[in-house]
């Protein structure tokens, strides 16, 4: 499909993702209905998610760093058994701190698309050490489909909740919790099956800066233009953060703010969200590679962004849910360009920090969103965030268009 041989360990790592984001696909779905069901107030739900997202940024930046020199295994070993035992305690109390753990710590409900939360740079690290650079945008949207899709079942199943007739929140959302624990338990036992070789190769770097038409001659000037290449990236990535920050985690408890639906709905229309989107994530793939991984970004963000203005004056959940389902899937359907041209930044031996500062800027700036878009659905403000959304992510998409655009050029005239 994709013209060329993907690399074993490349193959055992886009299997773990499409195994956990299943769970991470229900989570989405439900975990802030279950603390709304809970009793919890929108500012607490939104409060506990940014949370998540400053505990994720801080760790994200560690985890980059440290696996660059440690590998990139461990950590994902980590990770899988973390979520296994946050999934378990789960199933068994409501406890406040429990479950603030669970989605501080681990991530619950963020909708990561089988990512591995504040683990991940070491995942995307290692998958790019198993991709010839040309392949990266293939495989990287490959790698992004793969998630989406995983995503789009477990929110099918992430409905389920809703059409239980049982006595209390917890038995209803059980099923989900002990669903998360056995996928995690099967990510270790592939994990623990796959060997991880070190590589120790500067093709990448040499190849971007010769695109960037500089030819660097020491390890300083390399280190200089990597770090600046990391910097840019970093800058423009921020506005993007704080816009998804504002809806991403939100939009199942707005979907049921605004229209007054429960799982069953909420979790068809996020089901069917991340199958479009993982289809869209394979056409962006080979849009990268036909007119460049920064065009196919640009122009699939703008198109995403007037979308989500329409999208809070919808009369009704069926137009609402139809607008959303297209513009989630346009917009996110690049997530795997960014993730192959942050990677194609640095050398193997940097690139953990690499992709830790690629996420560490969506994931700091992101992490103030739910707290205000919180606070502004219980004041009854709830179009006000998507337009703001809207805004960012159109200015994000004009400066990655003018910082990146020689990227392209570059790869089609090398």
């Amino acid at each position: 499909m994709f013209g060329t041989e993907i690399h074993s360990v490349a193959k055992r790592l886009m299997l773990i993702r499409g195994l956990r984001s299943i769970g991470q696909g229900a989570m989405v779905v439900d975990i802030t209905l279950y603390l709304a069901a809970l009793h919890w107030s929108g500012t607490m739900i939104g409060g506990v998610t940014s949370a998540a997202g400053l505990f994720g940024a801080i760790l994200i930046l560690l985890v980059g760093i440290i696996s660059d020199k440690l590998g990139r295994k461990p950590f994902l070993l980590i990770f899988e058994l973390m979520t296994m035992v946050a999934a378990v305690a789960s199933c068994f109390t409501t406890k406040a701190i429990v479950l603030v753990l669970a989605i501080v710590v681990v991530g619950f409900g963020r909708g990561q698309s089988g990512a591995a939360g504040p683990f991940s740079p070491a995942e995307q690290a290692w998958l790019a050490r198993c991709v010839k650079q040309s392949q990266r945008g293939k495989v990287f949207s490959l790698n992004n489909a793969i998630g989406f899709i995983g995503m789009a079942l477990g929110a099918a199943i992430g409905g389920l909740p809703g059409l239980m007739h049982v006595s209390s929140p917890l038995l209803a959302y059980r099923p989900i919790f002990i669903l998360v624990a056995v996928f995690s338990l099967i990510c270790t036992v592939v994990l623990l099956n796959t060997e991880e070789i070190k590589d120790d190769s500067d093709s990448p770097v040499k190849t971007e800066i010769k695109n960037e038409k500089v030819i660097p001659t020491s390890e300083t000037n390399i280190r200089r233009q990597e770090n600046m290449a990391m910097l840019k990236f970093a800058l423009v990535n921020t506005i993007n953060g704080i816009a998804v920050g504002l809806t991403g985690p939100m939009m199942a408890y707005w979907f049921s703010l605004r229209y007054h639906v429960g799982t069953e709905a909420i979790g068809v229309t996020l089901s069917l969200s991340f199958l479009l989107t993982g289809i869209f994530s394979v056409i962006n793939g080979f849009m990268a590679d036909k007119y460049g991984m920064v065009k196919s970004v640009t122009w699939m963000r703008v198109i995403g962004s007037m979308l989500m203005v329409a999208l809070p004056f919808m009369p009704n959940f069926s137009l609402a849910s139809f607008i959303y389902v297209i513009r989630n899937a346009i917009n996110r359907g690049t997530q795997g360009s960014r993730s192959a041209l942050s990677a194609s930044l640095t050398r193997d031996k940097r690139r953990g920090l690499a992709t830790s500062i690629n996420a560490l800027s969506m994931r700091l700036p992101s992490a103030v969103g739910p707290a205000i878009s919180g606070y502004m659905f219980e004041t009854g403000l709830l179009a006000l965030p998507l337009i703001l959304t809207a805004g960012l992510q159109l200015i994000n998409a004009g400066l990655y268009q003018w910082v990146f655009g020689n990227y392209d050029k570059a790869k089609t005239n090398p």
